[in-house]
């Protein structure tokens, strides 16, 4: 008897995820033998902390961190605790460590599990587009409507929330804001929050904020901002951090959630069912962390300021007008008016096989990115000049 499987119709759902598409034409291009510098994925090339590390290695060798991880173990409360010092610190917030904070396995599976566990079939959930495809995706397998309202370059991809549809607003059940902007690196001042709080603090909606990219922002004048700092936004609101950027530990997957009281609630009775938690070494680690790694955000953001301007100026030089961004470690770029015919999976396709530069096309990152292609700065200098070079001689072609 021949078995016919199906995925759930909610996966049917779920566009392709782009960097799996990406990946695919990566491979094989690579098996003709080209050389690929791979500025795709936002998968960070450098060493965490040495502190954290060494904090690791010692935290293998406790009887008591190769358990199941326990909310209510100490290990947990100590994390908790940490995790609420660094919100004090970082924005002058005060949190209930057992009521307004909750660690997740990284904030994709953070934000994935609280829309698994609010979202009911045909819920709203209001989108900026272009976004990260976790703020989307999340809301489409839990089975909700996803409402994508553009991020508008003339606006500086800031959402412009009080131009959104009234009608929409009466039925939206969510809105996710994420600043720092992954892909478009745009930023906002703590006075966005305050106006956005102060908009939707009469309606039924929850604001889920994504400040995943907070330390990294090249502006001089800049101070990290979080949602929480506003009078009034704990009634409504929950934000999510991950240490995979500002403390290289992508691979580390831990992270958290902190906010509503009844909404970290919901989150944690969701994991409950479906996950243990962050490895109780890691936690440990991550509390070096936050408490001990400013010096070396600082060093990160020197580095990848450098690859910035190389990879910029040189695009600016070969014709290709680049803005410098803001924030993150991503270059959001416009295809160049000559390949504008293209969609942006099929200028990716073309400059990946004319040059072996990888990137990521806007279009995986919501409707409103077509047009756009990203670029990660996760390569050394050395290779981030060599790209430069190889899309130089490409964008100099004659026809």
């Amino acid at each position: 008897m021949r078995h016919e499987f199906s995925e759930a119709y909610r996966l049917k759902r779920v566009p392709p995820y782009i960097f799996a598409v990406v990946d695919q034409m990566k491979a094989e291009i690579q098996r003709k033998g080209v050389d690929t510098i791979d500025l795709s994925l936002g998968s960070p090339d450098l060493k965490p902390p040495q502190k954290v590390i060494d904090k690791l290695k010692e935290a293998l060798d406790r009887n008591d961190v190769h358990c199941y991880s326990r909310f209510d173990g100490a290990i947990e409360k100590e994390f908790r605790k940490e995790i609420a010092n660094w919100y004090e610190r970082k924005f002058g917030v005060t949190l209930n460590p057992d009521k307004e904070i909750i660690p997740v396995i990284g904030s994709k599976e953070g934000l994935a599990h609280f829309a698994l566990g609010i979202i009911n079939s045909e819920d709203i959930v209001i989108v900026p587009s272009p976004t990260y495809p976790a703020h989307f995706n999340g809301v489409i397998v839990s089975g909700g409507i996803v409402y994508y309202v553009p991020l508008l370059e003339e606006n500086n991809f800031v959402l412009d929330f009080k131009k959104i549809d009234p009608g929409i607003l009466k039925l939206a059940k969510i809105l996710i804001v994420n600043y720092p902007h992954n892909p478009t690196t745009a930023v906002v001042r703590r006075e966005f929050y305050e106006e956005l709080v102060d908009f939707f603090k009469d309606k039924d909606i929850i604001i889920v904020s994504d400040i995943t990219y907070t330390e990294l922002v090249y502006e001089d004048d800049f101070e990290p901002c979080s949602i929480l700092q506003v009078k009034g936004a704990k009634d409504f609101c929950i934000e999510f951090y991950t240490l995979s950027k500002s403390y290289s530990m992508a691979g580390w997957r831990s992270g958290f959630a902190a906010g509503n009281p009844k909404l970290i609630e919901i989150l944690k009775k969701t994991k409950s069912y479906i996950d243990f938690g962050i490895f109780r070494a890691i936690q440990l680690a991550s509390i070096e962390a936050l408490n001990n790694c400013d010096d070396y955000i600082e060093d990160l953001k020197n580095t990848y300021l450098e690859r910035i301007k190389t990879f910029v100026e040189g695009l600016n030089r070969a014709g290709w007008r680049v803005e410098m961004p803001k924030s993150t470690y991503y270059v959001w770029a416009k295809i160049p008016l000559k390949f504008s015919a293209l969609t942006s999976l099929e200028f990716t396709k073309v400059l990946m096989e004319e040059t072996g530069v990888v990137c990521a096309p806007g279009s995986g990152f919501g409707e409103y990115g077509e047009g756009f292609v990203r670029f990660a700065m996760v390569q050394d200098k050395q290779r981030i000049k060599e790209a430069v070079v190889r899309i130089t001689r490409f964008l100099s072609r004659e026809d």
